[in-house]
């Protein structure tokens, strides 16, 4: 007969049951500015000296930043029973609020918006929507109206996309020559990172930035200078509105926020609009072709549920709802970062 002996506790278990924790312990030291005030230090600091200058509990703070070192987010001296906590160079370039690289205002995102959405993921497994009602006693029939409910938060959503446009963006408009194309319309381009690194990266090329009003109004007062003359800015709803004409459309992170019925709604309006020998960009994080990964993709097609009305999708999916509008000669390149680029041509 069979042992009748329970199996160890996998530890895979306990990592994957206690990633909420993790990711709290990570937007709180950002919330309270752990990381920049450590940035900001000329030397290691204690948990008392940290507490102190946060306005945080000693006990608190010092259990806080021992996580933080667990996490390989901080790292730790110990002398003489005295602990001294200093950033890695992982903290001090994606976590803190002045580097290039900074992810600080997409986990603030994370923290006060996605997260609370999450709270309800079996209910929106159940019934297959996303739960702005629940979590904000929001109706979301528009979940970019439900994203957008105050100034405040569009600047927070838009300087968190713009820190992922800072590290991914370049891979996505690297992935094809584009030089080509010099007339450009980003459609819902937003705080404008992804404009920005296309003029820097096709110094002969003009951006348009075709978003919501109240977005455009947000970027030009926060992100965008207007002495940035190679960018400019169309106010309107891509679903409801005109499109201006381009010779490349860019759809970065759009697609995977809607079903795949306004999908073809949509790319069918961008195909008309298109320039013959014009194409169109997107920019979106790739399933396999079997859905079987990668993991942080699965975990943002959950996402999407959780919070919009899509799902990310896989390469041939794609393909599809390009080819149906009528683009051919369809590209794919995977870049080997969260977002990979497809290209077809009118």
């Amino acid at each position: 007969m069979g042992s009748t002996e329970a199996p160890d506790y996998p530890q895979i278990i306990s990592q994957y049951s206690s990633g909420f924790l993790v990711s709290k312990v990570m937007f709180t030291a950002c919330e309270l500015g752990v990381f920049d005030l450590l940035l900001e230090s000329e030397e290691p600091l204690s948990s008392d000296a940290i507490a102190a200058r946060l306005g945080a509990s000693t006990t608190g703070m010092e259990r806080l930043l021992d996580a933080c070192a667990g996490l390989e987010l901080l790292a730790v001296e110990r002398t003489q029973g005295a602990a001294l906590y200093r950033n890695t160079e992982v903290s001090s370039l994606y976590l803190t609020r002045s580097s290039p690289k900074s992810q600080y205002h997409m986990l603030m995102y994370y923290s006060s918006a996605t997260y609370p959405c999450w709270r309800y993921l079996a209910d929106a497994v159940r019934e297959g929507r996303n739960q702005y009602e629940r979590a904000f006693g929001i109706a979301a029939k528009d979940p970019f109206g439900a994203m957008y409910r105050s100034e405040e938060e569009i600047v927070q959503f838009l300087a968190g996309q713009n820190s992922i446009w800072s590290v991914c963006g370049r891979d996505v408009l690297a992935a094809f020559d584009l030089a080509p194309f010099t007339r450009i319309c980003d459609l819902g381009g937003g705080g404008g990172a992804l404009a920005r690194e296309y003029v820097s990266l096709y110094p002969n090329s003009t951006v348009t930035i075709y978003d919501l009003p109240r977005v455009v109004q947000v970027a030009k007062e926060h992100f965008v200078p207007p002495e940035e003359h190679r960018i400019s800015f169309c106010e309107g709803d891509f679903f409801h509105d005109s499109i201006p004409e381009a010779e490349l459309y860019i759809l970065s992170k759009i697609l995977h926020d809607w079903d795949d019925d306004t999908c073809r709604q949509l790319m069918a309006k961008v195909y008309k609009a298109c320039k013959p020998g014009g194409g169109v960009l997107l920019g979106e994080s790739l399933l396999n072709e079997d859905k079987s990964g990668p993991l942080e993709t699965q975990l943002h097609s959950l996402n999407m549920l959780v919070q919009t009305e899509g799902r990310e999708r896989t390469a041939a999916e794609y393909s599809r709802l390009l080819e149906a509008a009528g683009f051919s000669g369809i590209q794919v390149k995977r870049t080997g970062k969260l977002y990979d680029a497809v290209l077809g041509r009118k």
